[in-house]
């Protein structure tokens, strides 16, 4: 994995695509937009996806979350996360300006069932993805891995380590959710920043291997 650095601050080119593709108010060239990057954030219920997308962003992230209600009741499976009192109904959106020429959105997913249909659309134009899983539930991320790998989409898991509690062995891990050898999984807590960063790295130095090796062979 590629050497860890500090994410990129949004500095005063976070105002906007038109100031990212002039390269600030100084600048009086042609414009051109800056290169989009779409990356999905996926897994089970409750297992970190807003959390995640929240501790990454640069801009205030975009959340629909809805409270709980009794209508979720024997719907929503809340086993092992008793507390939880919201859900995201439609997405996460976050953003990070890597540089003036490149910006990268974040996409959550919802992680309910009866939201799956929604993913469909989500995944458009993504570029690869990020699944979470818990320790706890490995079985809520199965339906993720499935999707990306049926759509022969890139990505990386991300073990959430909630309160840094876990049970099992990275080995162990990896057998129970029959991941390929290749796809990278790296363990943390999706709170903190640096853990989501070395996710981003991970994803994208995954990206760099794969087309290195479609152009050898």
């Amino acid at each position: 994995m590629a050497p860890t650095a500090p994410l990129p601050s949004p500095g005063p080119h976070a105002a906007g695509p038109n100031r990212l593709a002039a390269g600030g108010p100084a600048s009086h060239g042609p414009t051109t937009a800056p290169a989009a990057v779409k990356i999905l954030i996926a897994g089970g219920f409750g297992v970190g996806k807003t959390t995640l997308v929240g501790s990454v962003s640069e801009v205030a992230p975009l959340r629909t979350e809805e409270l709980l209600t009794r209508a979720s009741v024997g719907v929503d499976d809340l086993s092992g996360i008793d507390s939880k009192e919201t859900t995201t109904v439609a997405l996460d959106f976050g953003r990070i300006t890597v540089n003036p020429e490149l910006v990268v959105y974040l996409f959550g997913t919802p992680g309910q069932e009866r939201f799956w249909f929604m993913w469909n659309d989500l995944v458009n134009g993504a570029l690869g993805g990020i699944v979470i899983a818990d320790t706890r539930r490995l079985d809520t991320s199965f339906a993720s891995i499935d999707f990306f790998e049926s759509r022969g989409i890139p990505f990386v898991v991300a073990i959430n380590c909630f309160h840094a509690h876990n049970t099992r062995g990275p080995e162990e891990i990896r057998a129970a959710l029959d991941l390929d050898p290749q796809v990278p999984m790296l363990l943390g807590d999706v709170r903190e920043r640096t853990y989501g960063r070395d996710l981003l790295l991970a994803l994208v130095d995954h990206l760099m291997d794969l087309s290195t090796a479609a152009a050898i062979g």
